[in-house]
C-alpha cells in the first residue's frame, strides 16, 4: 500500500470515528459548571431571565449553571465573549435583541450575529408599552394619531438610547402612523421613564418591566401593547395594531445560544432541557411578573426568527436614517 494510500484510509478512518465520538462526549455532557452569559448589567430584564432558568437548568442538567454579567457597549462585550468562546456548551449567552439585532445593524460590532452563534432556544417575549403621560388627552392609537397630526414635531417619545428597542417601536410607529413625533434618546429606559412621569416628555414606548407599576398606580395611562397579541399582564390594553396600525408589532425577545460548532446534541439536550422548564408554572408566573411570557421552539425556529428580525429592523432603521451619534 502507498503512503498516499495510507493516508486517504487515515483520513477515513476519522471521519467515521469523529461523529460517534462526539455524539459519547455529548451525552456525558455537562461535567462542570456552564456560565450563562448576561451581556448587561444584574437586576435587568435580560440578566432576571438569564437567573429565572438557570436555577432551573442546575437541577435538569445535574450541574451548576451559574450567570456572569459582562456588560459593556449596549450589550456588544457579553455577545462577543460569547461569539469567540469554545464551542463545547460550558459557555452560553443569554441574548437578545438589542445586541443580536439592532446594534449590527446600527453600527460595527465584532461578531456576526447569524454566522457567530448556534441558536438553541427563544425563551421569553416581552412587549413593550405605548404610554402617555396622564395630562395628554388621548385614550387610544387613533387619538394620538389625530394629535400628532394636529401638531406635528411638537410631540416627543423618550427611549432608553438610541437603537434601543424602545426607540424603533416610536420609529416604527411615526413611520406607519405618517405622523411626526419627535425622539428624545436618554441613557436607559429608567430615565426616559422618569422624565415622562415628570411630564418632560409626553409618552414613551417602554418595557413591561419598566413601566407595569406606574401603570397600575395610574401615574401612566397605558393605550397600547407593541406586542402581536395582548398581553396577560394587562389584558384590558389593545395592541396597536389592533387599534388601526395593520401589521405593527414589536415583541422583543430573550434567548439562549451558544458559540457556532457547538455539538448538535448538546444543543438539542440544552435546548429539551430549557423547554420543559419554560412549561413549569412557577417560571411561567415569574416571567409574568416581568410582563415576558415563555415562547419555547426548536433551535431552527429561533433562527428563522433571528434572521427575519435583522431583515426587518434593517428596513425600519435605513428608512427612518438612524445611526449612532
Amino acid at each position: 500500500m502507498t503512503l498516499k494510500s495510507l493516508k486517504v484510509w487515515a483520513l477515513i478512518g476519522i471521519a467515521l470515528t469523529w461523529p460517534v465520538g462526539t455524539s459519547a462526549w455529548a451525552q456525558d455532557y455537562p461535567t462542570r459548571v456552564v456560565r450563562m452569559i448576561s451581556p448587561f448589567p444584574a437586576g435587568g430584564v435580560n440578566d432576571t431571565v438569564a437567573r429565572i432558568i438557570a436555577e432551573k437548568m442546575s437541577r435538569a442538567l445535574g450541574q451548576q449553571v451559574i450567570v456572569e454579567n459582562r456588560p459593556g457597549a449596549g450589550g456588544n462585550i457579553g455577545t462577543d465573549f460569547v461569539a469567540k468562546a469554545s464551542p463545547d456548551g460550558y459557555t452560553i449567552l443569554s441574548g437578545g435583541m438589542g445586541s443580536l439585532v439592532m446594534n449590527p445593524i446600527i453600527a460595527k460590532v465584532p461578531y456576526d450575529s447569524v454566522r457567530d452563534f448556534a441558536p438553541v432556544i427563544l425563551v421569553a417575549e416581552s412587549p413593550n408599552v405605548l404610554c402617555v403621560h396622564p395630562s395628554l388627552p388621548v385614550k387610544s392609537v387613533k387619538d394620538l394619531i389625530a394629535l400628532a397630526k394636529a401638531r406635528p414635531g411638537e410631540l416627543n417619545y423618550g427611549s432608553g438610547g438610541v437603537g434601543s428597542n424602545p426607540h424603533l417601536s416610536g420609529a416604527l410607529f411615526v413611520k406607519m402612523a405618517n405622523v411626526n413625533i419627535v425622539h428624545i434618546p436618554y441613557r436607559g429606559s429608567i430615565l426616559a421613564t422618569t422624565d415622562l412621569l415628570a411630564g418632560q416628555v409626553q409618552l414613551g414606548f417602554l418595557p413591561m418591566p419598566v413601566s407595569l407599576a406606574h401603570i397600575q398606580n395610574k401615574k401612566l395611562r397605558a393605550i397600547a401593547v407593541t406586542g402581536k397579541l395582548r398581553s396577560p399582564s394587562l389584558k384590558n390594553v389593545p395592541t396597536v395594531a389592533e387599534q388601526g396600525l395593520k401589521g405593527y408589532e414589536v415583541s422583543p425577545w430573550y434567548g439562549v445560544l451558544a458559540p457556532a460548532g457547538t455539538p448538535r446534541p448538546i444543543i438539542s439536550r440544552l435546548n429539551s432541557e430549557i423547554a420543559q422548564i419554560l412549561r413549569t408554572d412557577d417560571v411561567k408566573e415569574n416571567l409574568a411578573g416581568y410582563g415576558a411570557e415563555p415562547v419555547g421552539g426548536s433551535p431552527e425556529q429561533y433562527a428563522r426568527t433571528l434572521r427575519e428580525d435583522i431583515a426587518k429592523w434593517r428596513k425600519v432603521i435605513v428608512d427612518a436614517g438612524i445611526k449612532v451619534n
